[in-house]
């Protein structure tokens, strides 16, 4: 081989270990803040249940969330970002004062779209709320569906709610803005002090308004969330102006692109609506133990799936574009690898430590055992389709990085119906739980299909050794399993001393605690050095792509 050939497939390596050091990187640093905001977001839940308790005045307050967050997903939410960032990113370089009358454009589009749907379903509100949670002559569970004052209160809750949703659909332009800025610090913190002024809302106004203070601490968290991104617009010299032309072809381009993005993001949301309206017609206080159980289930999904997912899909895009289909393949493969790697024992550690998880979240007060025991039961179900749902982070960017965007939205509309479906059989033997388990089998298919779709594409993503790696993951996890099972009988107790002067709730909470701490960390021991026995190269890969080493 030339000397010249030599140096090249040198600095193509050194590119390689670049690259996935970049992407390791970011998804750490994206990570530590979706951990942030999603740690803020159940510390919300874990005092609003202590002060108010489940029920039907906190079945309201969630219910009201639905159609502000469907809106926002629609009209600002993430599609927006993988619709503007590509074109903006290009732009900048070449022409800064055209990228920042295009950014101007688009916060103009967004507010004035989301404004307008906002005062609509906030004359509606009432009519909605009773269309979607009220008693309704025919019903099989009357006497259990949403009473004619939680109808009303959950429409005022939606009309305050409904604040927070036109602001956000700045702050998220600004988000989208810093990130093609490579800015992501300020995006980073966004959310956690979005959560901040939530708990503000808890702790100072509901002990006295009861849900009214979290509902007020929500346009509060939201008008936090973008001004704490504005500094950011500054340093880059960010120049608005009530500009607004659809004949933009700029803008032209970012709709287009953002047209089949925002139908997808609209069928999740739209199920997660159904599913609300059918929690709705079971027991009192069902509404709130499955937001309680999709939070916690969520808390490892974005933590690691999203994060990673979202640090790869430029990498994706790249390669797509670049048409280095074999690399593409491997990227992908050893992307699916890794997620698998951290998300099966995660899976497992979910259904096995889920009740100590959960009383040392949420129990207390007035969330009593019988409160936990429903969200446990809730959360073991969302747990079988954790893998699903962080593999399809992935999955659904292998369509975007190649710009189809519609693959995607069809794969999503039919997973829906299955859900639904799912959701109207399974909830009557299951109740609640049954909607959660009707959720993971929907992903589950979802994901399926488009690993499928995305092999056939591009003729293999090496399945076989996805397939292998799965094998020896969830053995692993078994291991791991058992391993906490016996911890969990062996440190079953762990009394404080009698001298030692707490709280009977701290008292309680310390006592387990500390053995789910045990067991916790006695799994994790388990599993990593089962997986590495049975030859996992992903685990043995992650300290060496974080921690970059050079050649000798």
């Amino acid at each position: 081989m030339r000397p010249g050939q030599m140096m090249t497939d040198s600095q193509s390596a050194e590119a390689t270990l670049t690259r996935n050091r970049r992407i390791a990187v970011a998804a750490l640093l994206v990570g530590a803040g979706f951990l942030a905001s999603k740690v803020t977001g159940i510390l919300d839940d874990l005092i609003l249940a202590r002060i108010i308790g489940p029920g039907r005045e906190l079945d309201a307050y969630y219910a009201a969330f639905s159609l502000p967050d469907l809106l926002f997903t629609l009209v600002a939410g993430g599609a927006l970002a993988s619709a503007f960032i590509p074109v903006l990113s290009g732009l900048i370089a070449r022409d800064r004062a055209a990228s920042w009358r295009l950014t101007s454009a688009v916060v103009s589009l967004a507010f004035l779209v989301t404004l307008c749907f906002a005062i609509g379903l906030a004359l509606f509100a009432p009519w909605i709320a009773d269309v979607l949670y009220g008693c309704h002559q025919g019903s099989a569970a009357n006497e259990q569906c949403f009473t004619p004052e939680q109808v009303v209160l959950t429409a005022n809750l939606m009309r305050v709610i409904l604040i927070s949703t036109a602001i956000f659909s700045v702050s998220a332009v600004v988000m989208s803005t810093l990130q093609a800025h490579q800015h992501f610090l300020l995006p980073a913190l966004a959310p956690i002090l979005y959560n901040l002024g939530i708990l503000a809302g808890v702790i100072l106004l509901a002990p006295s308004i009861g849900v009214w203070g979290p509902a007020i601490g929500v346009v509060v968290g939201a008008v936090l969330h973008l001004l704490v991104q504005v500094p950011g617009l500054a340093r880059y010299g960010a120049r608005w102006s009530p500009v607004l032309s659809l004949n933009d072809v700029l803008l032209r381009r970012v709709l287009k692109l953002l047209v089949p993005r925002v139908a997808g993001l609209g069928v999740v949301q739209l199920t997660f609506v159904m599913t609300t309206s059918l929690a709705s017609q079971l027991s009192p206080g069902s509404v709130t133990v499955l937001n309680y159980a999709w939070r916690v289930m969520q808390l490892p999904e974005t933590v690691i799936a999203t994060a990673v997912a979202t640090a790869v899909f430029p990498t994706l895009s790249e390669l797509a574009a670049s048409g280095k289909i074999a690399e593409l393949r491997a990227t992908i493969s050893s992307t699916l690898r890794t997620i698998l790697a951290l998300t099966v024992p995660a899976a497992v550690g979910l259904i096995v430590l889920g009740r100590p998880f959960v009383r040392v979240l949420f129990e207390g007060g007035l969330f009593q055992a019988s409160a936990t025991d429903a969200v446990v039961w809730a959360l073991q179900a969302y747990a079988l389709g954790l893998i699903a749902h962080s593999m399809l982070e992935v999955c659904a960017r292998i369509f975007y990085a190649q710009q189809d965007t519609w693959t995607p939205l069809y794969v999503a509309a039919g997973a829906m119906i299955i859900v639904i479906a799912a959701s109207l059989i399974l909830r009557e033997a299951f109740g609640h739980a049954g909607l959660a388990l009707a959720n993971s089998i929907g992903v589950s298919l979802e994901v399926l299909a488009l690993l499928l779709i995305a092999g056939r594409r591009l003729r293999g993503i090496e399945g076989r050794r996805i397939a292998a790696s799965l094998a020896r993951f969830v053995a692993a996890s078994v291991v791991m399993g058992l391993a906490i099972a016996v911890s969990q009988v062996v440190f079953a107790k762990w009394p404080l001393p009698d001298g030692v002067s707490v709280s009977l709730t701290l008292r309680s909470a310390l006592e387990i605690g500390i053995p789910f701490s045990i067991a916790a960390g006695v799994g994790m021991l388990v599993y990593v050095v089962t997986a590495l026995a049975m030859g996992s190269e992903e685990l043995r890969a992650l300290p060496r792509v974080v921690l970059r080493r050079h050649a000798a």
